[in-house]
């Protein structure tokens, strides 16, 4: 079975908006609904996992009740950290399945992507889709001193990552570690090598206002 946990924990601060990110509207349809539907879209019969912050579950079942077409979907409340979140959100997931974790503001990861994250994740156990640099980057010693790296040596990580559901629960049996800055290095520190696939550069993770007029121009592409 194919599962996906959607991580909706944003509280739009950086968007500069009292209304919690995923919930903002894009073209007239709630990220967040965009996200659901990019997983619906790509499996009809895939379980999907919603968690979400105590506070905003109320809100979400208002989004719900005036938004048509949201396909079924479990809902679980959401940790202080991205780490519980998901951590809870396994409580509801069996042996068997193959689970990917998506951030709930993610709504253009192409079927494409889903789907080599999917197919790679049953061969090896983990996997994540990545991107390349465009650009040049450098290693920062302290604020004044650094030095230039190979970009060719780097990627970027993206959503969604996804794993054979044992390695998962036993990944996220261990205790909670600053270092957590994505699922996959949860899996890593447990002692699972994590594969890579090709993401998509539209695959944008939305957080500021730039990344909603860039997103506007997605949707037009």
């Amino acid at each position: 079975m194919k599962t996906v946990i959607i991580v909706a924990g944003g509280r739009g601060k950086r968007m500069g908006h009292n209304t919690p990110k995923q919930f903002l509207k894009l073209d007239g349809v709630p990220i967040i609904v965009r996200t659901i539907l990019s997983f619906y879209n790509y499996d009809h019969q895939i379980k999907i996992i919603l968690a979400l912050p105590k506070d905003e579950i109320e809100k979400w079942e208002t989004i719900k009740s005036k938004t048509d077409n949201i396909p079924p979907h479990i809902i679980v409340e959401g940790g202080a950290e991205r780490f519980f979140s998901v951590k809870n959100a396994l409580a509801h997931v069996g042996k068997g399945e193959i689970v990917a974790i998506h951030d709930g503001v993610r709504p253009f990861a192409s079927a494409e992507t889903i789907g080599r994250c999917f197919e790679k994740a049953e061969q090896s156990g983990a996997a994540i889709p990545v991107v390349t640099l465009t650009e040049s980057i450098r290693y920062f010693e302290n604020e004044d001193e650094s030095v230039a790296v190979n970009r060719e040596k780097y990627k970027i990580v993206q959503t969604p990552q996804v794993f054979k559901s044992d390695i998962l629960i036993a990944a996220y049996k261990q205790p909670y570690a600053t270092d957590f800055t994505d699922d996959a290095s949860v899996v890593e520190k447990f002692g699972y090598p994590i594969s890579s696939v090709a993401g998509n550069r539209e695959n944008i993770k939305i957080t500021t206002p730039m990344d909603m007029k860039i997103s506007k121009i997605y949707l037009r592409l």
